[in-house]
């Protein structure tokens, strides 16, 4: 008796101890567990995989672990360790539905689409009411051919949302994927009779009549729905699509038309079937004459929308048609949405190509209260009014458009956008901020080439930064090697370095390529011969610098002044 109870005893002993170590593996298991879901919060991911994995070495029977790590694997690209170890989590605890979902994504992930099945089968039916789930079932038993299972899972669906269109139209479809014609037309039949007075179900089921077959019968449907309702669209697409198979030219194009001015029908409807009468004009020759008559018919009418006119001024830009004539159209965009931005942007290029600036300021100022993100109109109503000589108000738009440059903004557009902001601001005498801008456009575009060569020759007019300006300069005459501009920007560089003979090689070639001989590039000729002894020459070039500044009305008088000194001292005279 003494020795069963010391027995029981040590029994009782070791079942403590066992429960003690226990609790402290749980006690250790959780810190561990708590600090890798804090280093992880924190971004520090190396620490909490780390963590992780020493939570499995302490307990290697808790789930929790085995789905972080699962995670990271996933996130290393090691897709089976992550597939084993989220396996092993979903076995673990096979009620967690965030296991089971995680798991069936991964079978999903590596094509194993039996094992997804099964997973998601099973998550089903722990959450009847997951309408996502048994959607996603009826994918996969469709995409493996099983359409037995999927029609059985979407008859499951139907119990949670009832009968609908959505789901009959499936059904019917899967059938028909299966060869059932016959079960095809009843589920489809089911529904219309369900809905005796919706004329849609009575065209769902006529278009499953038709698709599996029964042509007449179909036909005989549609034709009783429009004797019923004369614009129903979806009758009238589909008799549509009946007389194009039977290639019945006539009843095409009146239906076309029934539908073109179908109140119901949509704006997809309606560019599509513009589309088909498109086409078919093309094939025949391309008269746009039927073509233009419905566009216009249909411009002028209670359907007319914004895309339908952008879609006939694409076409009548397609067949080449008079600016003056698509602009009418763009216009007509413009009334019925102001704020479209492509129709804009259309307009105000046959506007520049017109050189209508005043235009051009107009549609761009009032794009600026509908697409105020859209840097284009800054950039063209600034330009328009530096052309103008309106130098204030081109700065003003130049300076509200750099609000909207981002990320995403067009390189070469930003580029350009700086380059000439640069070059306003240097004429209204703004040097610094000139060259930030320069600095900003070549930061967008660093072989912008017009403002490579403004910005060496602005530099040269200051004599500052001569060697960053060479190789400016040097960067345009490689790109453009007969552009007489680049070429004198070149020159004058070169001389204002003092390297005279090399300067008079590039003049030469200035003057070899210049078609229209300014009076400073005549002057800088003058400038660079007397320095290279050719005195005699340099006087000539002066003359005739002289008597071609008289004819440009934007050679200053104390430049005039400055050529007269020199031609009556036969010197050089340094401004």
């Amino acid at each position: 008796m003494r020795k069963a109870v010391n027995i029981l005893l040590l029994l009782c002993m070791m079942a403590i101890q066992a429960y003690a170590q226990d609790a402290d593996k749980s006690r250790r298991y959780d810190a561990f567990f708590l600090d890798a879901i804090c280093q992880q919060q924190k971004g520090n991911n190396d620490a909490a995989f780390d963590l992780f994995r020493h939570c499995l070495e302490i307990d290697s029977t808790r789930s929790e672990a085995y789905y972080y790590l699962s995670r990271y694997y996933l996130a290393l690209k090691q897709k089976d360790t992550a597939l084993s170890y989220s396996q092993k989590a979903a076995e673990l605890e096979p009620d967690n539905e965030t296991y089971l979902e995680t798991l069936a994504n991964h079978y999903l992930s590596q094509g194993k689409y039996p094992e997804a099945t099964a997973t998601l089968e099973r998550l089903s039916e722990k959450n009847r009411m997951r309408d996502d789930i048994i959607g996603f079932l009826v994918q996969l038993y469709e995409q493996q051919g099983d359409y037995d299972n999927a029609i059985r899972t979407l008859t499951r669906l139907e119990t949670i949302e009832g009968k609908s269109e959505r789901l009959s139209y499936a059904k019917s479809n899967l059938y028909s994927q299966k060869g059932d014609k016959k079960a095809a037309i009843a589920e489809m039949k089911t529904l219309a009779d369900q809905y005796p007075n919706d004329n849609n179900y009575r065209c769902l089921y006529a278009n499953t009549l038709y698709i599996n077959g029964q042509k007449k019968r179909a036909v005989a449907i549609y034709d009783k729905v429009l004797k019923e309702e004369p614009q129903n669209r979806n009758a009238q697409m589909a008799l549509l699509a009946y007389y194009n198979d039977q290639k019945d030219t006539l009843n095409v194009n009146n239906m076309i038309e029934r539908v073109l001015f179908n109140k119901n029908a949509t704006t997809d409807d309606r560019v599509a079937l513009m589309r088909q009468v498109i086409g078919e004009s093309e094939q025949h020759g391309g008269d746009s004459t039927r073509v233009l008559q419905l566009f216009h018919r249909l411009l002028d009418s209670q359907q007319a929308d914004s895309d339908l006119a952008l879609f006939c001024a694409s076409y009548m830009n397609m067949k080449k048609m008079p600016n003056d004539s698509i602009r009418l159209v763009l216009e007509k965009v413009l009334e019925m949405s102001p704020d479209h931005a492509a129709a804009r942007l259309q307009l105000v290029s046959y506007a520049w190509q017109a050189e209508n600036r005043d235009r051009v300021i107009e549609l761009c100022r009032d794009a600026r209260q509908y697409n105020p993100d859209e840097m284009a109109f800054y950039y063209y109503q600034g330009i328009a009014y530096y052309q103008k000589g309106q130098l204030d108000d081109a700065l003003n738009a130049f300076q509200n458009g750099i609000g909207v440059i981002n990320s995403d903004s067009d390189p070469s557009i930003v580029s350009d956008f700086y380059a000439v902001l640069g070059d306003i601001m240097h004429q209204k005498g703004m040097e610094q901020e000139a060259f930030a801008a320069y600095d900003s456009c070549l930061v967008w575009k660093d072989d912008n080439i017009g403002c490579l060569n403004n910005y060496a020759y602005y530099l040269s007019e200051k004599g500052i930064r001569l060697d960053e300006a060479e190789r400016m300069s040097f960067r345009t005459i490689k790109a453009e090697p007969k552009n007489a501009t680049y070429l004198d920007t070149y020159a004058w560089i070169l001389f204002m370095q003092k390297r005279y003979e090399e300067a008079r090689k590039y003049i030469d070639l200035t003057l070899e390529n210049d078609s229209d001989t300014s009076a400073v590039l005549l002057e800088h000729a003058g400038d660079i011969y007397y320095h290279v002894g050719e005195k005699d020459r340099a006087i000539e070039f002066w003359k005739e610098a002289l008597e071609r500044a008289s004819e440009e009305s934007e050679i200053k008088d104390d430049r005039q002044q400055i050529l007269i000194r020199k031609i009556k001292q036969k010197k050089y005279v340094k401004e």
